[in-house]
């Protein structure tokens, strides 16, 4: 007899408590049930059911049985669906978790062209700066900027987060551009309030030497949108993500300083949960955000 249906006969005789619920469910004769069962017992050579005239009952190994054919027809389900999606379009919901400044910027640019390639799937995009749990609030996809604590997440490197270090034209006309980061200590510089240590910028030189100079400025915001205002109001130097100032540079609005000095890119990745089940939809995107914002060398 097929060796997984005798499984799913025994998992079904152990949830409805008899041999004859059990027939009736699966639409068997009582007796081919008690064949199914026998013939386990038989293969295993235990005693799975104790019967008595009035009862059943799982024994030890029963119990200890039941739990693993639970596990292993989950599994050849989930392989069965698996194989089923595999041949049809990606289709339902995909919830995404995104930095503030990444998330409203670069990902909200990038998102129209995945949506119209995947018409069947709709995003629920999530942006907030706060390490948010993948698993227990229900992600499908979180972008991570920075070092990765140790996690057991499923991490796919991307383009590196490039930093820029601007003022505006109006407060360079009050105040001398710095020439190199130890200058930076004299000047109104806008604080980010995610960073930590959020008063200490490190800057790489071009003999590699690396220099780093403690900030201070009348502005500390946690939202970089806010501090780019700021910036352009002439309130101080900022120090964002090149994202976020690029079209402001490129305008003339802000001028970027020490040019031969660069802050260290942060690393960026898309993490997904460990399951190896993955959908079609999250597959999908994953493939999409790989080559939208490959890391350098791929």
């Amino acid at each position: 007899m097929d060796r997984f249906t005798s499984m799913q006969v025994f998992v079904k005789v152990a949830d409805l408590g008899s041999f004859a619920a059990a027939a009736n469910e699966l639409k068997l004769s009582p007796a081919m049930v008690a064949k199914h069962i026998r013939t386990l017992e038989e293969r295993l050579q235990v005693t799975l059911i104790r019967r008595t005239t009035r009862r059943q009952s799982l024994t030890d190994v029963g119990l200890s049985f039941l739990e693993r054919c639970r596990s292993i027809l989950s599994e050849v389900e989930a392989a069965e669906n698996l194989a089923a999606e595999s041949q049809s379009a990606p289709r339902g919901l995909l919830r995404v978790n995104a930095p503030m400044t990444f998330g409203s910027t670069s990902l909200a640019r990038a998102l129209p062209d995945y949506l119209r390639a995947h018409p069947d799937v709709s995003v629920e995009l999530t942006i907030t700066d706060r390490m948010v749990d993948l698993v227990d609030e229900g992600f499908d996809a979180v972008i991570r900027i920075g070092e990765l604590a140790d996690t057991s997440l499923r991490a796919l490197a991307m383009t590196p987060y490039e930093m820029a270090l601007c003022a505006a034209p109006a407060y360079l006309a009050a105040h001398p551009a710095p020439r190199r980061p130890a200058d930076l200590a004299n000047h109104a510089c806008l604080g980010f309030a995610h960073w930590a240590p959020r008063n200490q910028w490190s800057f790489e030189g071009p003999d590699k030497t690396t220099e780093t100079v403690e900030v201070h400025g009348p502005l500390t915001v946690n939202i970089g949108h806010a501090l780019r205002m700021a910036a352009l109001a002439g309130l101080g130097i900022i120090l964002q993500p090149r994202i976020l100032l690029q079209d402001d540079i490129d305008a003339g609005l802000l001028v970027s300083l020490l040019p031969d000095w660069r802050h260290a890119a942060r690393p960026m990745h898309i993490l997904t949960a460990p399951d190896r089940r993955r959908t079609r939809k999250l597959a999908s995107f994953v493939e999409f955000i790989a080559q939208r914002f490959p890391l350098r060398g791929q």
